[in-house]
């Protein structure tokens, strides 16, 4: 990689590869093969607890008022709790304000991962509301990239986790994961990355997401869904040379792409063990390189897969990151 390393701070989550030499030791036990991913996935998770994405003021009769901030609650900050009853989306939180008259609330609230308790006064704004001071985020949704599907009626997608404002892994209560189709593409240049558009289709689900880890969402396959009819691979640690991506730029149908394993880095690394450099002129033509919605985007060498796509280089969107498959695999 010919970037200093403060240009990796730029590095947008997507899909990337970097080569591994390692010969793993992690046992693979019953999943030698592999059912090949590749289609385009639409993603809605549900959170444990709500985010805050912003602090307001609120507008009383008697004045202006910050609840929020005066209890020091901060952007990034998940609120699981509020006076012992557990939050499920934003619309239990307006209950419970509607049920205060205004008295102080104890809100558990988890930051970096760490539980704190806080009090808050929530205010009465002008059309009668109690209100605390914060804009909130309950669930998400987003485009990424199925990797593969297992025997056992398993999935994996993404390759990197689905982060928090403030950068922390989402806690996640689980979610469900659907068919996609590809109906447009914003390129990617020097300095901006690219993005992959496209809707979900409802009636196509895929299944329940159960985890969000360094490595990747997790989830188990529907039983309306059939795979088996996916090419079946060994998988394999990648090495330096030739490689293929399979993703889909267009529609649902899945392509395959050429690229090269450029770099092999540091195999502790949770999701950014090779690098990868897009070869196809016609990928190219149409995306610029690596975009944002490829991640998961599994990566094949020698009719084996080998990884997935996980970051792009924001300064250079032919390049990114890679996953190796074992580590996909360990969870």
């Amino acid at each position: 990689m010919r970037f200093k390393k403060k240009l990796l701070l730029l590095f947008c989550a997507i899909l990337t590869f970097f080569t591994i030499t390692y010969q793993s030791q992690y046992a693979y036990a019953q999943t030698n093969y592999l059912y090949l991913g590749g289609m385009p996935a639409g993603f809605t998770i549900k959170s444990n607890g709500a985010v805050v994405i912003g602090l307001s003021d609120v507008v009383t009769d008697e004045g202006i008022f910050s609840p929020a901030k005066n209890a020091d609650i901060q952007i990034g900050d998940i609120l699981t709790e509020i006076d012992k009853q557990e939050i499920c989306g934003s619309e239990s939180i307006a209950k419970i304000l509607k049920n205060s008259n205004g008295n102080p609330l104890e809100i558990t609230v988890v930051r970096n991962g760490e539980k704190t308790t806080k009090f808050l006064t929530p205010k009465q704004d002008k059309n009668g509301k109690y209100k605390l001071g914060v804009f909130l985020r309950d669930d998400l949704s987003g485009i990424g990239t199925i990797t593969y599907f297992t025997n056992d009626g398993k999935f994996a997608s993404l390759g990197h986790p689905i982060l928090n404002d403030n950068k922390s892994i989402m806690d996640i209560k689980g979610g469900k994961a659907y068919l996609c189709s590809i109906v447009g593409v914003e390129k990617g240049e020097k300095g901006r990355a690219g993005e992959l558009q496209g809707i979900f289709i409802d009636d196509r689900k895929i299944g329940q997401i159960l985890k969000n880890t360094q490595t990747g969402i997790y989830g188990e396959i529907d039983k309306s869904f059939n795979f088996n009819n996916l090419p079946q691979m060994e998988i394999a640690n990648a090495k330096m040379g030739k490689a293929r991506i399979f993703t889909c730029i267009d529609g649902e149908s899945v392509q395959e792409f050429a690229i090269s394993i450029v770099k092999i880095d540091n195999y502790n690394k949770e999701n950014k063990n090779f690098v990868i450099k897009i070869d196809d002129k016609n990928l190219l033509s149409v995306t610029g390189g690596i975009l944002q919605g490829m991640s998961g985007s599994p990566i094949v060498q020698d009719g084996k897969i080998v990884g997935a796509v996980t970051h792009v280089f924001i300064n250079d969107p032919t390049r990114g990151f890679g996953i190796s498959i074992d580590k996909m695999l360990e969870n």
